[in-house]
């Protein structure tokens, strides 16, 4: 059997460890010069135009994101249910409700339309998911959030350099959240980096994510501890000097099986976007499961299925949404292995694998 081509695969080399051996040796393992360091060159190296925050989490990222929104209870912020359940969970931390809109069936991301039924006087806010590292519709969803009154968000967990029309991911929202986590385009061990639009916001995560201190012992507010250590942002910032060659594999990657893939739907990229896939995901009409299972059994290929079951299903939020191209997207979605360590070889056995399968039914 020829060696398994796993779904995802950090990428961690000797920067890495020399830069967390460096921080050791300092003395200096909480958050300290490191972290800073790195949210300066994080907004500096995807222009994103706004300061940076480092957390020691995604969902902390959300969580805080929406708080210094001054999202609160009695709220709603309309969220994709397709997507991972980090998105509804800081919304409910907040003490508000997640309340779920669909998506479009080409990018799998907020449909616009589907949001705007969705609003109701209590609707404060609109979070979309640049879901695979695809943009979401932020034009209209910008246009729609300015007529009604709302603030914007991004989850951005997944899309590290992607743009629209020119436009940083990230510089859209009143924030915005990158995911650090090791299976991401890039990583700092985990954590996560929010961008945020104003002064007023910067400082409320950084008062939320050290206890709600600006100065120690003069709590201002009932805050967390998310912060970032030393150790986990020099990591990142060795990733920075990376993540630009990654991306253009990740593009080469998946433009090779665009381009060869047989019998099954490949991503779709929108005019203007810059898709920067953390997954390269296809529709499979018929039997995804079964092709999932043929896949790793007979060709030795990973693969994953992101989200089986949408955010409206699982038990925290069980609720009666209406919601088919979600439910659809579930049931055909699997992404196949993208990631910047595939060999030529590699690629070629995902496509002889994928064609003949989808070819004889799975």
């Amino acid at each position: 059997m020829a060696e398994f081509i796993p779904p995802a695969r950090p990428l961690v080399g000797d920067e890495e460890i020399e830069a967390v051996t460096r921080v050791i040796r300092s003395g200096m393992l909480a958050q300290g010069p490191e972290v800073k360091a790195f949210e300066e060159e994080f907004a500096a190296h995807f222009g994103l135009g706004r300061a940076c925050v480092a957390v020691n989490s995604g969902t902390s990222g959300l969580h805080l994101g929406l708080l210094s929104s001054g999202v609160t209870a009695g709220d709603e912020v309309i969220v994709p249910s397709f997507t991972f359940a980090a998105t509804a969970n800081s919304v409910a931390l907040t003490g508000s409700t997640p309340v779920f809109a669909d998506i479009e069936p080409d990018t799998f991301c907020l449909d616009p339309a589907s949001v705007e039924a969705a609003i109701t006087e209590r609707t404060v806010g609109i979070m979309p998911v640049h879901l695979y590292g695809h943009p979401a519709s932020m034009g209209p969803l910008r246009e729609l959030a300015d007529r009604r009154g709302l603030k914007l968000f991004e989850d951005a967990a997944q899309a590290h350099g992607a743009s629209l029309d020119g436009t940083p991911v990230g510089a859209f929202g009143q924030f915005a959240m990158f995911s650090l986590y090791p299976t991401k385009n890039m990583t700092s061990g985990e954590g996560g980096m929010v961008s945020v639009a104003d002064a007023h916001t910067e400082r409320m995560m950084r008062l939320y994510r050290n206890q709600g201190m600006e100065r120690q012992y003069e709590n201002e507010v009932v805050g967390f501890n998310t912060r970032m250590t030393d150790i986990h942002a020099a990591i990142g910032r060795a990733q920075l000097l990376k993540v630009d060659a990654w991306t253009a594999t990740r593009q080469a990657n998946a433009a090779f099986l665009s381009a060869n893939l047989q019998g099954v739907t490949p991503p779709p990229v929108r005019a203007g976007a810059v898709h920067v896939y953390h997954q390269y995901t296809i529709r499979v009409p018929q039997d995804r499961d079964g092709l999932a299972k043929a896949l790793r059994e007979e060709y030795a290929v990973g693969s994953g299925m992101f989200y089986p079951v949408p955010n409206h299903r699982l038990a925290p939020f069980g609720h009666d949404f209406d919601l088919p191209q979600t439910e659809q997207a579930a049931k055909e979605c699997l992404s196949l292995p993208v990631h910047p360590s595939l060999t030529q070889a590699d690629l070629e056995r995902i496509v002889t694998a994928v064609n003949a399968l989808a070819k004889a039914g799975a």
